[in-house]
C-alpha cells in the first residue's frame, strides 16, 4: 500500500523563503526516505510538502515537525491518504 502524508504550513508575511528553506531541509532529514517526496509553494507565503511511503494507512511515519511559531501564521496542518489508483 501506499501512503501519502501532506504538510502544510503559512508562512508569516514576507518570510514564505525562509519557511521553504526550512521545510526542505526538514525534508531532507526525516527519520526514513520516503518513495517520493516533493515540496510546493503557493501564494500567500504557502508551502506544501508530500511525502509518499510504501507503508499501511496507519504505520508509524516520519512527518516534519512544527516551525517556531514566529515563522508561520497558523498550526501546521496535516493530511493522510492512502492510493487507490496508481500508476
Amino acid at each position: 500500500m501506499t501512503v501519502a502524508l501532506m504538510w502544510e504550513a503559512r508562512a508569516v508575511e514576507g518570510r514564505g523563503a525562509e519557511l521553504l528553506e526550512w521545510a526542505r531541509a526538514q525534508a531532507e532529514v526525516l527519520a526514513g526516505e520516503p518513495v517520493r517526496r516533493e515540496i510546493l509553494r503557493a501564494p500567500q507565503d504557502r508551502v506544501l510538502v508530500m511525502t509518499w511511503w510504501d507503508a499501511e494507512y496507519d504505520a508509524e511515519l516520519p512527518e516534519l515537525p512544527e516551525p517556531e511559531a514566529e515563522l508561520i501564521t497558523r498550526a501546521v496542518h496535516r493530511w493522510r491518504f492512502e492510493s487507490v489508483d496508481g500508476a
